[in-house]
């Protein structure tokens, strides 16, 4: 059939160069080798001077389509270089031999590229005889043409009303068929398979123009999607002039004595194939022509008629309605996948408060910041402790922008590790890797248009930043496993508790990376520095968390709210969250006492111990670098090497505790 349904590389593909456009097609077997020169005993026959009489060969080996030149004469060449010994193909790739160009391909589906400028003269395009032959405008021999099949006409059932029935049985079967197929590939398939099953035709095959085209296609925009034939002949493409004439009549169109006929008998290398006639079919919608339907008979005894001919073009208006519901689906697919990623995200959003509560001044500034940044679409940079309200800061920068009605898309990116981090900022196409059992759309396609925010982005990978500065730059992306270039209006907030400086100094974050996300920069402060807001908050707390319970409970006792107010709060307004959640689940009272709150012993921490630095007004010439050393030094010693604690008495990350210690080059504790 066409291209393989199973296996790797079941096929393969070459396609002739004529000058203007990949026409004809030879398929590749594993298990038989194909050869070409210029010699008539060859599979492909090249008509040019250079070429020797057995120039190469293409086979299968080792999983791996080669090609290997046959000490020729003037030499075979891929990719600008001289093939010296066996030579990997690789789809796409493009053969030149002398003035030649043959296309390899393992797929019908993606056209090549079109070849480098033939030898001549500068700005000229090489001219082949089939160019040469059909640049005559005259109209070719046509024995019969149709735009409707007569056996379904209004009066078809009256006059025989036993082939009109078989016709329309046959009709039937096969929209039973089409309509299981998946693919364009199955269902390209199924139609060859009816027609060779069906006609007398001896070659058949579907030309498609790309599905992004608009506008009446052209002979030369219609690509190959798939031929079938009876003897394993190459299938060579009818004449633009006749697929003109289909094209913008919209008829199909037999032709018969197509040897005789100056329109339809020029062949060029792969001159073996003497069609004696032709059927070419229109494959139309409503809307525009979508492509083409080609049949060859190479059988004297047993041409194509006008049954063939009315059979194949109601086969081209089932196949048009077919092709049509296809790309519906896919399209129907593509957004109801975005319509479910968007969901979920409108659906983390509704958990989240959407308000920023304080009195503060420094609450009063940052909401006065916040409001002056929002009007811009600039990058922006929220730092801040764990738990102090950096998404929330991003929600109001969102929802205050010109960009609220588009989504607000979050992702932490120190929940991920690299690889699912690059799948769930880009997305993948199914079958990019294990797992991949279907397309995923990224969080950059997400929040196209709106607001993308990146929790702890200092924990992002270099190789993960490299690729995501690129967006940032302005270029397209493409899905993991796809090679669709996918270009998206996005704007970034970012937020991270790491020092950053400090973090492109060491080579961890990329410098360029963070000049491109502190475009505007935003400082969270830590609830210990505004205590006068924290009885707001947990009367805001208090009240979400007994609407949501349905407990009876009208506030704080005193000293209640004076222990609130005294606390630490090393985890900030989430560890506050958290404590007055916990609290109303566990208070029997219409009011919290005391008794009721359970605060966290990590607040009430003894500070670190003091470091001896000497006698009291004695001045020592030390820098800031080596008082930090001391100091985490005499800090470790105290809790006996326990990082974590140790991080926890600092008031900084684990991770960045770890950072200074490879920086310091602190020795390991010795042990006995």
């Amino acid at each position: 059939m066409t291209s393989p349904s199973s296996g790797h590389n079941e096929y393969a593909f070459i396609l002739t160069w004529d000058g203007a456009s990949w026409r004809d097609v030879v398929r590749l077997r594993q298990g038989h080798v194909t050869t070409i020169g210029r010699s008539a005993t060859n599979r492909i026959v090249l008509e040019d001077d250079a070429s020797s009489r057995n120039h190469c060969e293409i086979f299968f080996s080792d999983s791996e389509w080669r090609l290997r030149d046959l000490k020729s004469r003037n030499g075979t060449s891929v990719r600008g270089k001289t093939v010296s010994g066996d030579f990997t193909l690789q789809s796409g790739d493009v053969i030149s031999i002398g003035e030649c160009r043959l296309a390899f391909t393992t797929s019908l589906e993606s056209a090549p590229v079109s070849p480098p400028g033939l030898p001549g003269a500068p700005g000229e395009r090489a001219t082949s005889p089939t160019q040469a032959a059909v640049s005559h405008e005259r109209e070719p021999s046509i024995l019969h043409r149709t735009a409707k099949p007569e056996f379904l006409s209004p009066g078809a059932a009256s006059g025989s009303a036993l082939n009109y029935g078989a016709e329309l049985a046959k009709l039937y079967g096969l929209g039973l068929e089409m309509g299981a197929a998946k693919t364009r590939q199955q269902l390209t398939d199924v139609v060859l398979v009816s027609l060779a099953r069906e006609t007398v035709a001896s070659i058949s095959a579907i030309l498609l123009a790309s599905q992004e085209a608009s506008g009446p296609p052209m002979p030369s925009d219609l690509q190959v999607v798939a031929y079938h034939s009876l003897k394993d002949l190459p299938y060579r493409r009818v004449s633009d002039n006749l697929s003109r004439v289909v094209l913008s009549r919209r008829e199909a169109i037999l032709a018969r004595d197509v040897g005789d006929d100056r329109q339809l008998s020029v062949f060029d290398s792969l001159g073996e194939m003497k069609a004696l006639s032709v059927i070419c079919a229109p494959i139309t919608s409503a809307e525009r022509v979508l492509g083409l339907i080609h049949l060859y008979s190479t059988n004297p005894d047993n041409p194509l008629d006008k049954h063939d001919l009315e059979f194949t073009l109601a086969v081209a208006n089932q196949l048009a309605v077919s092709l049509g519901h296809l790309q519906e689906r896919d399209s129907l697919q593509t957004g109801l996948a975005q319509a479910r990623s968007v969901n979920e995200s409108l659906r983390s959003q509704l958990s989240q408060e959407q308000n920023l509560i304080g009195e503060t001044a420094s609450m009063t500034e940052l909401k006065e910041r916040i409001s002056l940044i929002a009007e811009t679409h600039a990058n922006v940079l929220i730092r801040g402790e764990s738990g102090c309200g950096k998404e929330l800061i991003a929600r109001s920068i969102h929802s205050l922008s010109p960009r609220k009605d588009a989504p607000f898309v979050c992702i932490n990116c120190a929940a991920l590790n690299e690889s699912l981090l690059e799948s769930e900022l880009f997305g993948h196409e199914k079958g990019a890797f294990t797992g991949a059992v279907d397309r995923k759309i990224g969080r950059f396609e997400q929040a196209d248009g709106g607001t993308l925010f990146l929790d702890e982005v200092g924990e992002m990978s270099p190789s993960i930043q490299a690729k995501f500065l690129r967006v940032l730059e302005g270029y397209a992306f493409e899905r993991i496993g796809g090679r669709k270039l996918i270009q998206v209006n996005v704007r970034i907030v970012a937020a991270t508790n790491r020092d950053l400086e400090e973090a492109v100094e060491d080579g961890d974050f990329r410098k360029d990376l963070y000049f491109r996300l502190q475009v505007a920069e935003i400082t969270a402060s830590p609830l210990r520095e505004r205590r006068d807001d924290i009885e707001l908050l947990a009367n805001a707390f208090l009240k979400k968390f007994v609407e949501k319970t349905g407990r009876v409970i009208k506030g704080f006792t005193d000293d209640a709210m004076q222990i609130l107010r005294e606390y630490n709060w090393p985890g900030n307004v989430r560890e506050l969250q958290n404590t007055i959640e916990r609290t109303v689940i566990l208070c029997r009272n219409e009011v919290v006492r005391v008794s009721d709150i359970q605060l966290s012993s990590l607040g009430s921490r003894p500070a670190a111990p003091v470091v001896d630095r000497g006698t009291p007004g004695e001045y020592r010439e030390v820098s800031m670098a080596d008082i930090e050393q001391e100091h985490i030094l005499k800090t470790l010693e105290h809790t006996g090497w326990n990082k974590s604690r140790s991080a926890q008495i600092l008031g900084i990350e684990r991770s960045t505790l770890d950072r200074k210690l490879k920086r310091y080059h602190f020795p390991p504790p010795l042990t006995d």
